[in-house]
């Protein structure tokens, strides 16, 4: 070697300044060197990582046991037994495919949920995506359009996930999207409108390629596409897509292909019960209105049931934190103790039953008519009311709960306005 190229070449290690004498190895790349000790040193670093992400993993798997997700949605959950259990295994096989190798390549199983309004199907997502600690975003299908028109194009729910996961992107990359209303999005093929369909069949295209698994480009940050912003890339192949919508008018398909039509003595006659929606098969959401492609994403169908009176009153007052719980905990604030008693309860799941607004339409009921009680609560802490204890007659017919003084026994009272 020339004194020229020495002198060019550098002497000592670029990390950690030993000299090429002292080190037993001293690797040269143009201006920069590195010694052997160096060199293992990042081995080590780079190895403790990897360990760091398998056991990371390995915890991550002890929680994708069905039965403890079950267990765990029972919890949160009353009925819908089959729904829970097809959800446990549909999620928990889908992780199974992230985090064990195997020779078969397993391809991805979104799933599908067709409920009623108030069955609990948005619940049971955030339930499972809560239990497994994995990011989790809520998507409205009708705010949605195809990209270039006014609105959130579907890219946009991706981003929203990046966003909650804290811009981890391989975190992203495990999450759990839950679209609603996404039989709003039905092709609209009677419409006597010109116009392109950009929010109903236009979405299901735009989905198809994201649902499935493709490279979806976000801007880096936040914000709108902009030809001179850094890009990020998001692989949706092991992001969980699941969607959910009421389906109104797929009770009728489904009973029209299965009744036996008929006219005369022989005819069956129409029983007046609800539709039952576990005899639904993928050419009755076609004939709905979605596009047979899109439904072909989604190989997992379940149905939720409408809650009974009976599971509507399970939720009021059994399930981790239920309503009942809740509202006591905004009268403890003031030191007021609130009862509801059973028979409000059942008052309560009466009228939701009526208005067939399932457990969504619970907190309604309650608030419009403990909202004055909620209000005069600085009043009655003064007055030395100690609790308050609702009953039927609050509910039903608009009557003053009866009133618990620290010295003297309940008394109906006339709340002020």
């Amino acid at each position: 070697m020339s004194d020229e190229q020495d002198k060019i070449m550098p002497m000592e290690c670029s990390f950690c300044g030993k000299s090429r004498a002292d080190a037993n190895k001293l690797i040269v790349s143009g201006a920069t060197a590195i010694c052997d000790e160096c060199v293992d040193l990042c081995n080590g670093l780079l190895n403790k990582e990897r360990n760091d992400t398998v056991k990371k993993d390995k915890k991550f798997t002890k929680h994708i046991n069905p039965q403890k997700i079950r267990a765990h949605m029972d919890q949160h959950i009353i009925g819908q037994e089959r729904a829970k259990i097809t959800l446990s295994v549909g999620v928990s096989n889908h992780y199974k495919r992230l985090f064990f190798k195997s020779d078969v390549e397993v391809e991805k199983s979104n799933i599908l949920l067709v409920g009623p309004t108030g069955s609990g199907k948005t619940l049971m997502a955030r339930t499972i995506a809560k239990y497994l600690n994995v990011p989790f975003v809520i998507a409205d299908a009708t705010s949605l359009t195809e990209a270039g028109y006014v609105g959130d194009d579907v890219e946009s729910v991706i981003q929203r996930l990046l966003h909650v996961a804290e811009g981890d992107v391989d975190l992203a990359q495990k999450g759990i999207v839950f679209i609603d209303e996404v039989d709003k999005i039905a092709r609209k093929s009677e419409s006597t409108s010109i116009t392109r369909d950009v929010s109903g069949e236009g979405v299901q295209q735009a989905l198809l390629k994201m649902v499935e698994g493709t490279v979806v480009r976000i801007p880096d940050g936040g914000g709108r596409k902009h030809p001179s912003a850094a890009m990020l890339e998001i692989d949706t192949r092991n992001i969980l897509f699941i969607v959910g919508g009421a389906f109104v008018g797929l009770g009728d398909i489904i009973e029209h292909r299965t009744s036996a039509n008929g006219i005369g003595f022989g005819s069956t006659l129409k029983k007046n019960e609800a539709p039952d929606l576990s005899k639904s098969v993928p050419d009755d959401f076609v004939k709905f209105g979605m596009i047979p492609e899109f439904i072909g994403r989604f190989p997992i169908m379940v149905n939720t049931d409408a809650l009974t009176r009976e599971d509507l009153i399970k939720v009021l007052r059994d399930t981790k934190n239920n309503l009942v719980s809740q509202y006591q905990f905004y009268f403890d604030v003031d030191e007021v103790a609130l009862e509801i008693t059973q028979d409000a309860l059942e008052a309560i799941a009466d009228q939701c039953t009526k208005l067939k607004t399932g457990a969504r339409g619970l907190k309604s009921v309650i608030e419009l008519k403990l909202l004055p009680h909620l209000y005069n609560l600085p009043t009655l802490k003064d007055q030395k009311v100690i609790k308050i204890v609702a009953n039927a007659a609050v509910f039903n017919d608009g009557a003053e709960p009866i009133l618990v003084y620290k010295e003297k026994g309940g008394v109906k009272v006339q709340l002020a306005n």
